[in-house]
């Protein structure tokens, strides 16, 4: 029953019935988005799309976050496409930097494939919608990929799928779902449609495919939201079904969907979504916290990287799994190496989107530093815990003890480095000021009357 009871909860979900910490904790994952989005939509991952999809544009009905065309008005006005493909290149470039939101239960990029989906559609709606009706409809999307995930997990992860757009597409679906007001039977076709849609394989990371995953999954949520709205059908016990989605997808292991999908509006996986402090793979993260955090040491000592004879990593095994790339060549490889990001860590004191530029990565002096950083598995570890020893060349130490990473749980981002972040990323795309104002526009997604005009003013 685990496809009707998600249907069920969400058709009943009103915004009255959510926590206070849990709108917040919406708000904040839908503004850190947007920034991502706008973040990432001069990569050139997403101008290659832009450009071989354009043949197949309809309608222009929907925002293409950070892309603007000018007119004879003092402003420029947003660039717009059908709802479909700016669902699918926004949904790019949210992830494109590797720097959205995570699920850390299941290390889900929850709001990329739901927000993509929602805000693409919401500028097709026949009448107003609010910003709580808004807020709502982007939590019910997140509860539910992020419960189906936690009762996948790890077996789907592990056998080789890209587990944020498997669950996206349900959670973007069950998201458009919510807005169009769709009965819990349609809601559940729709549920059906998106489960078919099953998209990622994490063989894909390191290249531009990578980001297609969210953006695709918003895209098949919305298309089955679409269809179901007209009355298109699918299994109404898709996921939990002998041959449906759960079973399907971890290989004949045995998915807890009852027991997650029976705690909706009981424990909020909204409230546990992280922020990124840095544009790579979470796991990276100890280590890049200690690595500039030993920067900083360094400094204070007028020690240069220079001086540094060897650096001594010990992480959670995890780490030199999914970033355990030792020679990366680009940006995008660059996001699975935590030897780039340790190296540029210590060497800048810091790492956000610029330093995961191409040329960065392939930089002599982050080869070399690179080279001279070696790291261990230790299944000790914490997954946002690191252990890192900077070996001098006159044979002293310094030593470094992460407990837990900057943007994790206990850790977390405060909603001015929330801000930070924001302007960081949209600032090169925008400009500084249009950053500022597009942040104050995001932010304040909670008091608006209708978001149809609002998701033009972000660009």
């Amino acid at each position: 029953m685990a496809t009707l009871t998600l249907a069920r909860w969400a058709v009943a979900l009103e915004p009255t019935s959510l926590p206070p910490s849990v709108l917040k904790a919406a708000q904040r994952s839908l503004y850190n988005y947007i920034g991502c989005a706008i973040g990432g939509s001069n990569h050139p991952t997403v101008t290659k799309a832009l450009s071989a999809l354009s043949l197949f544009f309809g309608p222009p009905t929907s925002t293409l976050l950070g892309h603007s065309q000018p007119t004879s008005k003092p402003d420029p006005q947003p660039t717009k496409t059908d709802a479909q493909h700016a669902a699918l290149l926004n949904g790019i470039a949210s992830h494109v930097h590797d720097y959205d939101d995570t699920h850390l239960a299941t290390i889900i990029h929850p709001t990329g494939p739901v927000a993509s989906a929602l805000l693409a559609y919401a500028e097709l709606h026949p009448t107003p919608i609010s910003g709580l009706d808004l807020l709502t409809a982007l939590t019910a999307g997140i509860e539910a990929a992020c419960k189906l995930g936690l009762a996948l997990w790890p077996t789907h992860y592990d056998v080789g799928w890209h587990i944020t757009s498997t669950t996206g597409s349900v959670g973007a679906a069950v998201a458009v779902a919510k807005l169009m007001n769709l009965s819990v039977q349609a809601t559940a076709h729709a549920i059906g449609l998106a489960a078919t849609q099953a998209t990622g394989l994490r063989e894909m990371f390191g290249s531009d495919t990578k980001s297609f995953h969210p953006g695709r999954a918003a895209q098949n949520g919305l298309l089955a939201a679409v269809l179901a709205q007209r009355g298109f059908t699918s299994s109404t016990a898709a996921l939990e079904a002998r041959r449906g989605w759960g079973n399907v997808l971890v290989c004949g292991s045995t998915p807890r969907l009852e027991e997650f999908v029976g705690q909706l509006g009981v424990v909020w996986e909204t409230e546990r979504n992280a922020f990124k402090p840095f544009p790579c793979g979470i796991v990276c993260h100890p280590g890049m916290d200690g690595g500039i955090q030993l920067h900083f040491e360094l400094a204070q000592k007028a020690l240069k990287v220079e001086d540094v004879e060897k650096v001594e990593l010990r992480v959670h095994p995890l780490v030199l799994e999914l970033t355990g790339k030792k020679t990366p060549r680009d940006g995008l490889e660059a996001k699975f190496s935590v030897f780039h990001g340790v190296a540029v860590a210590l060497l800048y004191g810091k790492a956000g989107p610029a330093e995961y530029a191409d040329a960065v990565v392939q930089d002599p002096s982050v080869i070399s530093l690179r080279n001279r950083i070696s790291a261990t598995a230790d299944e000790s570890l914490g997954a946002d815990e690191s252990y890192e020893v900077v070996v001098l060349k006159d044979g002293r130490r310094l030593e470094n003890h992460v407990r837990h990473a900057v943007g994790s749980l206990e850790v977390p981002m405060s909603d001015e480095q929330l801000r930070g972040k924001f302007v960081d990323q949209v600032g090169p795309v925008l400009g500084v000021e249009g950053a500022r104002r597009a942040s104050e526009v995001a932010w304040g997604v909670g008091e608006v009357e209708d978001v149809r005009g609002w998701v033009g003013r972000l660009s």
